[in-house]
C-alpha cells in the first residue's frame, strides 16, 4: 500500500488469483490467508483511486475457496461489513517463503520507492506485532519532539550555569 498510496493511481486493477488463500496446498500457495482478509484487502484497496477498483478473477485450484474468497471481495467492493479478522490470523507472521519474497521485493523497490525503507525491520512481524512497533516509534518521535533545549545564561568568565527552572519547587532555598 505504500507505493501504491505515493502514486496515487487513477483506477486500481487487480489480478485476482487466490492461490494464498487457506485451504490451497504448499506447492499452489500455503500462505493461509482467509477469506476474511482477502475482503479486508478489497476495503483497503478502496481507499485508493477515489474506491474505483477492478477485481479479474484469474482462476484458480480449489473451488470452495475461490467462492468464499471472491464472496468477501464482493462484499467489501459493495460496502457491506466486513467480519473482522481472527486474533489469530493478526497475530501469526508470514510463512518463510513469503518473508523471503518480501525482502528481496523490498531491497529493490526501496532504491525506486523510499516509501519502503520504514518497513524493512518490520517484515518478519506479524500485522499486530507490526502495528504495535510503529505505535511505539510514533510515541518515541513525539516525546523526542517535546523535549526542549534550555539554554544557559553565560558568566563573565564564559563558564556555563545551572538552567533557570520554570518551576518554583525546583528552585534551591
Amino acid at each position: 500500500m505504500p507505493i501504491a498510496r505515493e502514486f496515487n493511481p487513477e483506477v486500481v486493477l487487480v489480478s485476482a488469483g487466490f492461490d494464498a488463500a487457506a485451504g490451497h496446498s504448499a506447492p499452489l500457495g500455503g500462505y493461509d490467508v482467509s477469506a476474511d482478509c482477502f475482503g479486508h484487502l478489497t476495503r483497503e484497496l478502496m481507499s485508493l483511486a477515489g474506491g474505483k477498483v477492478v477485481l479479474v478473477l484469474e482462476g484458480g485450484y480449489d473451488l470452495p475457496c475461490i467462492c468464499d474468497a471472491s464472496e468477501k471481495c464482493v462484499s467489501a467492493l459493495l460496502g457491506d461489513e466486513l467480519i473482522p479478522i481472527r486474533e489469530e490470523e493478526l497475530c501469526r507472521s508470514c510463512c518463510k517463503p513469503a518473508i523471503e519474497t518480501y525482502e528481496g521485493t523490498l531491497n529493490i523497490q526501496a532504491t525506486h520507492w523510499p516509501c519502503l525503507k520504514r518497513y524493512q525491520s518490520t517484515i518478519s512481524y506479524s500485522l499486530l506485532e507490526a502495528q504495535r512497533r510503529e505505535i511505539e516509534e510514533a510515541d518515541t518521535v513525539s516525546a523526542l519532539a517535546s523535549l526542549s533545549m534550555v539554554t544557559a545564561k553565560r558568566s563573565g568568565s564564559s563558564a556555563m550555569s545551572e538552567p533557570e527552572s520554570a518551576e518554583p519547587m525546583e528552585e534551591e532555598s
